[in-house]
């Protein structure tokens, strides 16, 4: 089985990134999809990143939007989660950028918030991403990312 990135990726010089491939063994040993997680809470970003890891993901992490953009610039993501209220930079926006980067993001990003405002779910909605409610399980945050993962498929 071979898990499938979206191509499109865009580098720091223009050129497209190829899309690495992944398969059901590397995925268990932590080389599987990438996932970027930005919070600007270190506490957040240790426990997802170590969870996210012991689930078989490649994972990096950003604790401002600025340190967010240079990962997105420098190497492919296949998937990005989210916190909305980021003190340098609302998430919507690293959002925006990062999809224009990455163009695959816009339909591989998950929010996550605690904002349950009017204004905070507009902004998520205008953005047409998923998002998870602050405090989440850990089961909720895997499933979320299986599900705007890179696609499974059989390969002979």
């Amino acid at each position: 089985m071979t898990l499938e990135v979206v191509p499109g990726s865009v580098g720091t010089d223009g050129a497209r990134m190829a899309p690495p491939s992944y398969t059901r063994e590397t995925v268990g040993r932590g080389t599987g999809p990438r996932v970027l997680v930005v919070d600007d809470e270190p506490s957040i970003c240790l426990a997802l990143s170590a969870a996210l890891q012991a689930a078989g993901y490649d994972v990096t992490t950003a604790q401002s939007g600025e340190a967010a953009l240079a990962t997105i610039r420098a190497e492919h993501v296949d998937v990005m989660l989210v916190d909305l209220r980021i003190p340098d930079m609302r998430g919507d926006v690293i959002y925006e950028l990062a999809a224009a980067t990455q163009p695959h993001l816009a339909g591989q990003t998950l929010f996550m918030t605690g904002d349950v405002t009017p204004n905070g779910q507009a902004l998520i909605g205008a953005c047409k991403c998923h998002f998870l409610q602050k405090p989440f399980s850990l089961n909720v945050l895997t499933n979320a990312i299986v599900a705007v993962s890179p696609r499974v498929r059989e390969t002979a």
